[in-house]
Parts: C-alpha cells; structure tokens; sequence
C-alpha cells in the first residue's frame, strides 16, 4: 500500500514574500501549533536556524522531520556548475536532516515577490532560453540524484515555470533526475489540470503540494490584474477543502501509481485574518481525510 506523510510549511504562520505577515511570531509557536494539528514534518522558512545541528535540535523537540525546504535558483544568469556551487550549504542542510527531495524554482526575472507587479507580467522564455534552463535542470538534477536529494521542480504562479505547457515543456526536454513537485493550488491558479499532469508524469511526481484556492477571488485577481501578493492578502489561497479545487482525483491517481512521500499543507495567508492554528487543524483533518478517500495509508 502507497503510504504518506502528512506535513505543513510555515507559510500559514509567517510569509517569507511578505515578511510583515507573521513577523512576530516566534518559530516555536509555528513548530508547536503544526505538531498540535497532526502534522509531523516542517518545510523550511526564513525563520528557521541553517545548521544542521541546530535545524534538528528545534524538530526534534517538537517530534517533527524536516520535509524539504525551498531554494531560489538562478540557471538563466549563472551556469549548473555555479549553480551547483550556490546549493551547497542547503543541500548540506538538508542531507544532514534526512530530507530526500530538494524544492527547487528557478526565480530569474520572476514577479510573484514583487507586490507592485501584476501576475500578467509573469516572464516568459525564448526557444535559447529553454534549451539553456532545461539543460542546466538535467546536471544540476543529476549531481543532486547522486548526492541522494532528489530535485522537485516547483511550478510556481509569476516564474517563468507557471503554466501547464510550461510545466509539460520542462519534463519533455529535461530527465528522469528532474522531478517534479506537483503544486495543486499553483496549477489550478494557472488555468492548468492537476489530474491532466498526474497522468502524463506521474513517474516525475516527488514531492506534492497542497494548497486549494478560491476560484473567485483568483478570477478577480485576473480580472483586475492584480499582483501575486495581493491576491494572497485577499485570501487566494487556503487549506485543502476550504476552496474550489478537487483533490481527489489526482490524488487517488498519484495512488494508483505508487507515490510514496509528503503530501504537504502550503497555504499563504494572513495570519491576522487566517488564525493559523485553525487552519493548521483544518488543514490537517481534510487532508487526512482525502489522502484515505484515495486510498494512501497515513503515517505519522
């Protein structure tokens, strides 16, 4: 039986695109709500410590694992091997701490940081930039596959990664050592069909996320060509079950195909107006429930 893990990101309690959100919370408050809720590992946040030693002294108080932590890459301005420089003392972070997929997004001209940039001024890449960004993808994936982290690639509303047919143009030309982190909410934000990519890649799938949206605060971002932050502040985003987006038919496919990993609550929202442990325990119970529909086995 296909068996996952249930974990959170912190951006429920503090934002790292927006660190006025949450920015009093102390990491403890975060790491014990989000143990309180059920979850049983962490993703990294800017408030996180970036020592091993000390990164697994404050899990482990907390009877949590680390899940993966993101990382901004930089393939269209520096070459993999640069890249590969760049990553060490994540990787480094990581290994040490028993993570076994990397989250990667490459953030070159990327506008979903930016509050005065609309999401319709996302970039978009030439045919050279293409061949430059997956070839880059293919050795950094690989030196990483050797190193024992697996790369899950985040899609991600505003990078020039945002779209399904981006998403498909990037595992079409780049292999087995670039997986792909399947972001639900990220997805469906860009008009694009989470079962449709599960069925074409579920091979590539290593890490997902899941975060729900509302569909009608998502069409008045677009309609009123607001910038990712915003439609954040405006309640875009939410946990599993609270918005519009149906769940179970990719994750009873990802199922079906065998996948074995994090199954992770990410839902950026202001804290003020989202009290987090509520959301956390929220999320928790619909997730744990949607993963058994699909038929997973939870483990804690």
């Amino acid at each position: 039986m296909s068996t996952v893990r249930l974990g959170i990101n912190p951006l429920t309690w503090t934002n790292d695109d927006l660190p006025s959100l949450g920015a009093d919370t102390p990491l403890e408050v975060c790491l014990e709500e989000g143990r309180e809720a059920g979850f049983s590992g962490f993703e990294l946040g800017n408030k996180f410590p970036r020592t091993p030693d000390a990164l697994s002294d404050v899990l482990g108080r907390y009877d949590l694992a680390l899940v993966s932590g993101w990382y901004s890459a930089c393939l269209l301005e520096r070459s993999p091997e640069e890249e590969i420089e760049a990553l060490q003392d994540h990787l480094e972070l990581l290994k040490q701490c028993g993570a076994k997929v990397m989250v990667f997004c490459e953030v070159s001209r990327c506008v979903h940081g930016n509050q005065a940039v609309p999401l319709s001024r996302r970039p978009h890449l030439s045919d050279a930039d293409w061949r430059r960004f997956t070839e880059g993808l293919n050795v950094v994936g690989d030196y990483l596959k050797e190193q024992g982290v697996q790369l899950a690639y985040h899609h991600h509303l505003g990078t020039v990664v945002e779209s399904q047919e981006d998403v498909e143009r990037m595992l079409d030309n780049t292999g087995d050592s670039v997986g792909l982190l399947l972001d639900l909410g990220h997805l469906r934000g860009a008009g694009g069909d989470p079962l449709a990519v599960a069925q074409r890649y579920a091979s590539r799938i290593n890490h997902v996320h899941c975060k729900d949206v509302r569909f009608g605060v998502l069409e008045e971002v677009r309609n009123r060509d607001k910038s990712f932050l915003d439609g954040v502040l405006d309640g875009l985003f939410t946990v599993p079950g609270d918005g519009d987006v149906d769940f179970l038919p990719t994750l009873t496919h990802l199922r079906e195909m065998g996948y074995q990993g994090w199954l992770v609550v990410e839902a950026e929202q202001d804290p003020e107006v989202a009290h987090p442990l509520t959301y956390a325990r929220l999320g928790y119970r619909n997730l744990h429930a949607l993963a058994e529909q699909a038929g997973f086995q939870v483990a804690d």
